[in-house]
């Protein structure tokens, strides 16, 4: 049965309003979970530092830090609920292929963020860190290392992000060759600029050290590879 647009717009301003609804639930939620998120994101630092002490350098962090990761709780809780109500807008307009092409994607696109995001956490957090506070104790002057709690987490959890971003780069490429905007004979030619645009990519992502960058850049490189395998060949 056809809607009309006025029927479509009622039809998308109810999902967003169940959306925000289960957003603000998820929030609320996030207040009580975002002590045990804390203590998740500290884990990879004080494996490295056993006996370091983190620094709360104004009176309010306590609170501005839960508030933080409470909405960055919320925001991973409402996902999958976004998905959902997404898919279950646009599926009536798509016709049969189209859905088959779209659905896989909007699945993986939440499990490859999450596949990035735990990369970082278990691969990458224990070299960048343990890279760090060697480097800090080596220094020739006496030194005590105090890293900021506020910037540690967002130090972490731009790291997260980035590395969840990054990992949709085989979706994208996948996407774009299978609607036909990408063949490829072209992304296997372009190689040699794929490769500096990766290390591009990776210098605007991660924080401005070159140890981020590069751990960031090889499974990217990694991820670009295993793309071009699962592309449609060209007939010859």
């Amino acid at each position: 049965m056809k809607m009309t647009i006025v029927q479509h717009l009622s039809e998308l301003k109810k999902r967003i309003l169940w959306i925000m609804l289960f957003f603000a639930g998820a929030a609320v939620v996030g207040f009580f979970v975002a002590p045990f998120v804390q203590e998740i994101l500290l884990q990879p630092l004080i494996a490295s530092w056993p006996g370091g002490t983190i620094l709360y350098t104004r009176v309010t962090d306590g609170l501005l830090i839960e508030f933080k990761l409470a909405l960055l709780f919320a925001i991973f809780a409402t996902l999958p609920f976004v998905i959902y109500h997404l898919w279950r807008f646009v599926r009536p307009g798509l016709h049969k292929n189209e859905q088959r092409l779209i659905l896989p994607m909007l699945v993986l696109s939440p499990v490859l963020f999450i596949c990035g995001a735990a990369f970082a956490y278990f691969v990458i957090f224990p070299v960048i860190f343990e890279f760090f506070i060697s480097l800090n104790h080596a220094r020739a002057m006496p030194s005590m290392l105090l890293p900021a709690a506020a910037d540690y987490l967002d130090f972490t959890i731009g790291l997260l992000r980035a590395f969840g971003l990054a990992f949709q780069l085989p979706l994208v490429l996948v996407l774009l060759n299978r609607v036909g905007v990408l063949s490829r004979t072209s992304v296997v030619k372009s190689r040699k600029f794929a490769i500096v645009g990766i290390f591009a990519a990776a210098a605007v992502l991660t924080p401005p050290d070159i140890m981020s960058q590069i751990l960031l850049a090889l499974p990217l490189l990694a991820l670009f590879e295993i793309s071009i395998l699962f592309m449609k060949k060209e007939r010859m």
